[in-house]
């Protein structure tokens, strides 16, 4: 769900505004192997949302109220810090994905009429 007046970033402008944020401190980018300490974290945090929601594990009453949506966008903050700190282009790591995916994946589902 998108909030009012909230731009639309395409992932060289995410790129960008993580880099700016992160540029401002001495610390910089966290080591790949603290970053990857990190996704993993917020995809678990991810994955307890989508438990609460989807699953049989509802919400202990003491729990911080968080959204799916919130959580995914940790996820996208730590990835992006990850890809930012080892110089790759997400635009165009998605591009050698979704082609690999296109190629291989083009006959394996049943296609809609």
């Amino acid at each position: 769900m998108l909030l009012i007046n909230t731009p639309l970033y395409d992932t060289k402008m995410i790129q960008q505004r993580v880099d700016n944020y992160i540029s401002q401190f001495k610390e910089g980018y966290f080591s790949p192997l603290a970053l990857m300490a990190r996704l993993t974290e917020e995809i678990g945090e991810l994955a307890r949302e989508v438990n609460h929601h989807h699953g049989e594990k509802p919400k202990k009453s003491s729990e911080k109220a968080k959204t799916m949506d919130e959580e995914l966008g940790d996820v996208l903050f730590v990835l992006t810090c990850f890809a930012n700190s080892l110089d790759i282009d997400l635009s165009e790591a998605f591009e050698r994905s979704i082609q690999k995916i296109e190629t291989r994946d083009k006959h394996r589902w049943t296609r809609k009429d």
